[in-house]
């Protein structure tokens, strides 16, 4: 799934090619991606809007627009294989087309989704607030702070894993980055969080910010689309996800995975304690 790092680098890719067109039409190739809300009232709402500001948060893109009556914000969650792509026809879309944003000159923004797990919705700017303020701070944010961390962290019996990746204490955070900054800051996975004392407190939070400030440097010049950059490969160093079996690129131990909400977490047990 596109976490932080992936979806801010789709954020910027469509951001200069989006902002400030006109919608003439907008088409809900398939109407199960806006539920509970009505594809035909989606499309209705949209044509004839301008598109204002682009941005992020957490890991949904946000998308501005303005026209008749009040301003509406279209939240996009690109799930596992959803993407946004500007086409300079948007009469000629790839099947995986979900839904299109068409501009008079026949351009458009284009979400994709092969899995057609991805969801659009649009909202008023005061539904947007509400649903907003069930995340957590931004990890790149000033909001986020050792002293932050730690308050959350003391009242908190999750264990690490899952508390990085709870989009309500932490917003962004997924399953790679996670197992990368607890690597790096040499917490178990399963370490309850209130049992942490500050030294490591601190040691996570530095991990997780150098962690997505390198990744967001990496994934907005080279990512195109979930599991594909423009590069050969991807170049961003990953030391335990991914890697069961193999040898810690630190102490040499094998690396080890274990179930956590479902998905595979990987650790290494002698530097992760």
């Amino acid at each position: 799934m596109p976490e932080l790092p992936e979806v801010e680098a789709v954020c910027r890719r469509i951001r200069r090619g989006a902002e400030g067109q006109l919608i003439a039409s907008a088409r809900i190739l398939r109407p199960g991606i806006t539920l509970p809300q009505s594809s035909a009232e989606t499309e209705e709402t949209l044509a004839g809007r301008r598109i204002g500001k682009v941005w992020r948060r957490g890991k949904n893109i946000l998308i501005g627009t303005s026209g008749a009556g009040e301003d509406r914000v279209l939240r996009i969650h690109l799930r596992m294989t959803g993407n946004l792509v500007l086409f300079k026809d948007a009469r000629l879309v790839p099947p995986a087309a979900r839904m299109v944003l068409e501009f008079p000159d026949r351009s458009g923004l284009v979400f994709t989704d092969s899995r057609a797990l991805g969801r659009v919705h649009l909202h008023s700017l005061a539904e947007l607030e509400s649903i907003l303020a069930e995340l957590g701070p931004e990890p790149l944010s000033r909001q986020f702070t050792v002293q932050w961390l730690a308050a959350a962290a003391s009242a908190c019996g999750q264990p690490a894993k899952l508390f990085l990746m709870d989009q309500s204490r932490i917003a962004g955070l997924g399953n790679i980055y996670a197992a990368e900054a607890l690597f790096q800051a040499g917490i178990h996975p399963g370490k309850r969080m209130k049992t942490l004392r500050m030294p490591k407190i601190g040691a996570l939070h530095a991990a997780i910010v150098d962690i997505l400030r390198r990744a967001v440097k990496v994934t907005a010049a080279e990512y195109r689309r979930p599991g594909y950059w423009g590069g050969e490969e991807w170049d961003f160093p990953l030391r335990v996800y991914g890697r069961k079996g193999e040898p810690c690129l630190v102490c040499g131990s094998k690396i080890r995975s274990m179930r956590q909400g479902g998905r595979s977490t990987y650790y290494c047990p002698r530097c992760q304690r």
